[in-house]
């Protein structure tokens, strides 16, 4: 007997795998806007959640010092405290910020309670004094401005640093006004720094989508990124260049619909900013004035609406700003700007080219395997991975939010793009802006293009924000979500926020000394020994180090240190070596160096970091005993400091010799 089909199931109307497939992938990344981008009107702030997470995130903030201190003490319960305490103080407040129907005060406020509580986070690894690289070459010159009075001084640690001085004149203006020391002044202005940022962001976000809800969940995104947590809060340039760039750009957006003496206004404030940023930091100056440029670029493409001469007039005359004026500093500074670049980034890009053409790495470019706990290792890549996924679903959705408001079905709204139609350049540049994601993580595989990587994160997550911000409003969550759509979502973005903490230093814990590993290197020995040579010795002597010691001398010693004994000749070549040949020999003698530190500790284990001296000098063992203690044996070398692990050696002797 012949079986009947439903009559549904016939031939004609026989469902086709590939269709089926291809709707649903159009479905989850295409350009359909659903509507939950504003916030109700009437919503209120909840005072009761903002009371609840300010006793949370105090509580969190409470483990996190209780880590710290087990650290010190090498207790074994250190990781649980500390990192229950990190999980506490981010998955709650981002779980609120994300919530829908929440009003746009209170995700505001709790933006800025959890920025600050992330920089407290950091502040209390070191609450007494500086402690990372960057933060040591800076104190280094606002110490030089108080003491001469003058700008623009030497430091061959940091020779590019003088010429940018925005930060140090700010904190020593704190400290002339306050009489704060200079730590205290640089704290608060790192503090006010963080706030400023925040809002800055969230005021350029919402200028541009018009929705508080999507400009909160981009400002939570962007802490996600493995710089905002330590090294935009460092003591450093790049924590006032981006604010300033920020400041910058929300500045412009606010002022995208003003016309005659307030769009003028507005054109003076920017320009004030750009010139503060041209003297404040390089690579921040060249974002904004790639920004801007890319911006003008768009503007002049649109063919939507008339011709709105004096948007497009007003978006040159703003980028021709952002590319003269720091382009006028470095010419009038002669600043060595392509030398102090050019060598890392033609580096950077060889290796990743290589990489990808399949030319064999060699093995100093291997990363090897990173000095992380696995627990932390694998939150940063679920935190990539789910980055990964709101830019798939957030992309053509952020490009749609940008269409002419009347195309909002299908892809048409995407084809209005490509045919150069679009009410907001600003969105579009951001979500092209967005891709520079993938290329960082790429640059980050090499040792050679890390730098390149960390670097472009810190702005290209300007972008990766609002995309990912995007994504979750109008794909995940919407306007009323039920169920899994309000969990998940926040719980993804708790996860983002929590990779960048992970992946912003090797060990968050403030534990016992280890070789060379910066601000892990840093400890009342080494802190001691520079101040004995300032007390006994006087300041000024010059000194050459391995790079910690460095540090220690140039800031608590106030020694003038040296990274070259004479031109050519870095310090690596005098220590490591078991007899001082001939060339470094003569090198030394003829050098102005007066004194040796060695640091014998740096025998005990393998560099944290891969280099005891310069970067590019990796070195995978412990130096010998033999290596650094061999001028004992030299004529004219007086051992005149020991205490067991550190030594100072006069060297004058070799001058008077020749």
């Amino acid at each position: 007997m012949r079986l009947m089909m439903p009559a549904h199931f016939t031939a004609g109307t026989r469902i086709n795998p590939l269709r089926a497939g291809i709707r649903f992938v159009s479905a989850v990344i295409g350009p359909d806007l659903r509507d939950g981008g504003a916030d109700a009107p009437s919503q209120r702030a909840n005072s009761g959640w903002i009371a609840v997470l300010c006793l949370t995130i105090a509580t969190a903030l409470l483990l996190v010092v209780a880590g710290h201190a087990a650290g010190r003490r090498g207790y074994d319960v250190a990781p649980l405290l500390f990192w229950s305490g990190v999980v506490l103080l981010v998955v709650p407040t981002s779980l609120r910020i994300t919530w829908p129907m929440v009003a746009r005060g209170e995700r505001l406020f709790l933006l800025f309670l959890l920025a600050e509580a992330l920089f407290y986070y950091k502040t209390v690894y070191s609450p007494t004094s500086f402690i990372n690289h960057d933060e040591f070459l800076h104190w280094i010159a606002a110490d030089d401005l108080m003491t001469a009075r003058r700008l623009f001084l030497s430091n061959p640690l940091f020779p590019i640093g003088p010429t940018y001085p925005a930060l140090e004149i700010l904190t020593t203006a704190i400290v002339n006004l306050t009489g704060l020391p200079l730590f205290a002044a640089g704290t608060l202005l790192l503090a006010v720094l963080r706030g400023t940022f925040i809002g800055a962001l969230f005021l350029f976000f919402e200028s541009i989508t018009g929705s508080p809800r999507i400009s909160a969940i981009a400002c939570l995104a962007y802490m996600g990124c493995s710089t905002f947590v330590l090294f935009e809060s460092m003591f450093s340039y790049e924590s006032l260049g981006i604010v300033l760039c920020v400041l910058a750009f929300a500045v412009e957006a606010a002022s995208k619909d003003l016309v005659g003496r307030p769009r003028l206004k507005a054109l003076g404030l920017i320009a004030l900013l750009l010139a503060s940023l041209a003297v404040t930091h390089h690579l921040s100056a060249t974002f904004t004035a790639t920004y801007f440029g890319a911006l003008a670029a768009l503007e002049a493409l649109r063919r939507q609406g008339p011709l709105r001469i004096g948007a497009r007039t007003a978006a040159g005359f703003t980028a021709l700003l952002a590319i003269a004026l720091p382009s006028l500093w470095v010419q009038a500074r002669g600043i060595p700007l392509t030398g102090y670049l050019g060598p890392m980034v033609e580096s950077g890009f060889d290796t990743l080219l290589g990489k990808i053409l399949g030319a064999p790495t060699p093995r100093s470019e291997y990363p090897g395997a990173p000095d992380k706990a696995l627990y932390m290792r694998l939150t940063t890549l679920l935190a990539i991975l789910l980055l990964a996924l709101g830019l798939a679903t957030g992309f053509f959705r952020s490009l749609a939010m940008a269409a002419p408001s009347g195309a909002r079905s299908g892809w048409r709204p995407i084809r209005d793009i490509l045919k150069r139609r679009w009410r907001d350049s600003r969105l579009v540049l951001l979500a092209l802006l967005a891709f520079g994601l993938p290329v960082s993580v790429a640059f980050r595989l090499t040792i050679a293009g890390w730098e390149i990587g960390n670097r472009m994160g810190t702005f290209v997550f300007i972008a990766v924000g609002l995309v990912v911000a995007v994504s979750i409003v109008h794909f995940w969550q919407g306007r009323t979500p039920r169920g899994w759509r309000r969990i998940a979502p926040a719980v993804a973005l708790a996860v983002i926020v929590l990779g960048g903490v992970a992946s912003s230093t090797i060990n968050p814990i403030h534990g016992r000394y280890r070789v060379a590993a910066d601000q892990a290197s840093i400890e009342p020995m080494g802190i001691e020994t520079a101040r004995w040579a300032k007390e006994w010795l006087g300041a000024g002597n010059r000194f050459t180090s391995d790079r910690i010691n460095r540090l220690l001398l140039a800031s608590y010693g106030r020694q003038d240190v040296r990274v070259r004994i004479i031109e050519g000749v870095y310090s690596a070549r005098i220590f490591e070596a078991e007899t001082l040949g001939p060339d470094e020999f003569w090198a030394l003698a003829r050098s102005d160096i007066d004194f040796l530190m060695i640091d014998l500790r740096l025998t005990t284990a393998p560099p944290v970091l891969g280099f005891y001296f310069e970067p590019w000098q990796r070195q995978g063992t412990p130096l010998s005993g033999a290596e650094l203690l061999k001028f004992n044996d030299i004529k004219g070398v007086t051992r005149i400091y020991d205490n067991g692990w550190i030594v100072i050696y006069d060297v004058r002797g070799l001058h008077e010799n020749l």
